[in-house]
């Protein structure tokens, strides 16, 4: 009887030493909502994450837009967050260096289905590849040189690991975690490449074993290339969703650290020890006796 008594006392103090047991965030982690305080049709904060309204209001300067609205209009209307951050002089580089190489790119993929060489070919795409890369560079541009007071944001650390895997992580000061990040996307990306061609190969395998004209006389069987084929397949599935894994969670790190740059942090390590009432909720609707005890708080 003792022996159960002292467990539940132990239970009891557990249970007082939980309950009050509080983090050290700052309130308005918890408060904090994206709704305009003028909005009054009640809409969700997902509703008005984007905005047409705000983000040709921010070109025209009338408002003042997040930098995630910023972004994903610019996404469309290229040129867009320059706009907003004052420099006008970028627009006639990067629109003057977009119509060029995508021009080029398309005189130069003509020539090859003309019957052109293969350098054709090879400067078409490396044209398109130039206009992907200024198109990728005003983005991060514009993220760059969002004007704000606040000295550490973390929508722009968002938006780094977005266009740049480990930029946001940089931003946030953890070098340390950028070769992590990269390990698993590499790794991830070499396992991709390398399922993808055993598929390819025993897929090419199974067509030509089971195809009706009966000519194929290789060394691997048709049921044997079905299943290799399929195992490689559902290997490079998985190569997929590991490299999406990797770069989602670096994406999602530098967003969430980014928050915790203001977290209050103290070094005092101290024990508070002070008498507590449970009361369960519903003690005086059913006539319920509320318990005491002592409530112990550590704080660090």
């Amino acid at each position: 009887m003792q022996k159960r008594f002292g467990i539940l006392i132990c239970l009891g103090l557990l249970l007082l030493a939980i309950l009050p047991a509080r983090g050290q965030f700052r309130e308005e982690a918890f408060s904090q909502q994206y709704n305009d305080d003028a909005d009054t049709l009640g809409r969700d904060s997902t509703d008005v994450m984007f905005s047409f309204k705000d983000y040709f209001g921010g070109l025209r300067h009338k408002k003042e837009a997040k930098i995630g609205t910023m972004f994903a209009g610019s996404t469309l209307f290229v040129g867009g967050q320059q706009v907003y951050n004052r420099q006008y002089w970028k627009l006639p580089v990067i629109y003057g260096g977009l119509a060029a190489t995508a021009g080029l790119g398309i005189h130069y993929r003509h020539r090859y289905n003309d019957g052109g060489s293969d350098h054709d070919k090879l400067m078409s795409n490396l044209m398109f590849a130039g206009t992907g890369l200024i198109y990728w560079g005003a983005l991060l541009d514009g993220v760059a040189f969002y004007p704000t007071d606040s000295p550490h944001l973390p929508g722009r650390a968002t938006l780094y690991s977005i266009l740049l895997p480990g930029l946001g992580q940089a931003y946030n000061g953890e070098y340390w975690k950028i070769p992590l990040y990269y390990t698993g996307m590499i790794v991830s990306a070499s396992l991709l490449i390398t399922n993808n061609t055993n598929y390819q190969r025993y897929k090419r395998i199974h067509n030509e074993a089971t195809s009706e004209d009966g000519t194929y006389d290789g060394p691997v069987p048709a049921q044997t290339a079905l299943y290799y084929r399929n195992v490689f397949r559902r290997y490079r599935d998985y190569s997929i969703v590991a490299l999406a894994g990797f770069y989602l969670l670096q994406v999602i790190d530098a967003n969430v650290f980014a928050y915790m740059q203001d977290f209050e942090v103290s070094d005092d390590i101290s024990l508070r020890v002070a008498p507590a009432v449970i009361a369960p909720e519903r003690t005086y609707a059913f006539g319920n006796q509320p318990a005491f005890g002592m409530s112990l708080g550590l704080r660090f």
